[in-house]
């Protein structure tokens, strides 16, 4: 099965870079400087560059409030970057020695049972196992220490 690893909507992240609300519904906070190392961007989904200002902000990758819908801390690159639209496994998945992934249903909301932390060179095999099943329509990816969300994973049309 080909996997499509979806970065955050661009509409979204030109807003969050022009102050717009995050989901707690402050503006992104300014003023970090990447480290090089562990500062992922949701857009790019590659490492913030050294010594680049990124941002830090409340991210909630659902359409409306539920119980299901968790919101955490993200970062993004402060000045433009290309969505990911590369083959493969997107460096953000490459950053971490494991991850937590669960499957959700179309109606958004945690098919019980497949939540699981994954080592990082498993993520795409589990994912796509998880995505065989017809009630999971797609997949998200989070920190297995923090919690923050990474990337939601689909089925590649």
């Amino acid at each position: 099965m080909r996997l499509h690893y979806e970065p955050m909507d661009s509409d979204m992240v030109r807003a969050l870079r022009a102050g717009g609300p995050d989901a707690n519904g402050q503006p992104p906070e300014r003023g970090a400087i990447s480290t090089g190392q562990g500062e992922p961007c949701r857009h790019c989904l590659g490492q913030v560059p050294d010594g680049a200002e990124f941002l830090i902000l409340a991210h909630r990758p659902f359409p409306a409030l539920q119980p299901y819908a968790e919101c955490g801390p993200i970062f993004l690159c402060a000045e433009d970057c290309a969505p990911w639209h590369g083959e493969g496994v997107p460096p953000i998945l490459k950053m971490s020695p494991d991850y937590l992934l669960k499957g959700y249903t179309d109606d958004h909301r945690i098919f019980y049972g497949t939540g699981r932390i994954v080592p990082q060179d498993e993520v795409s095999v589990y994912a796509a196992t998880l995505l065989d099943d017809p009630r999971v329509a797609f997949v998200d990816v989070r920190s297995a220490r923090n919690n923050c969300f990474q990337v939601r994973i689909r089925r590649a049309e």
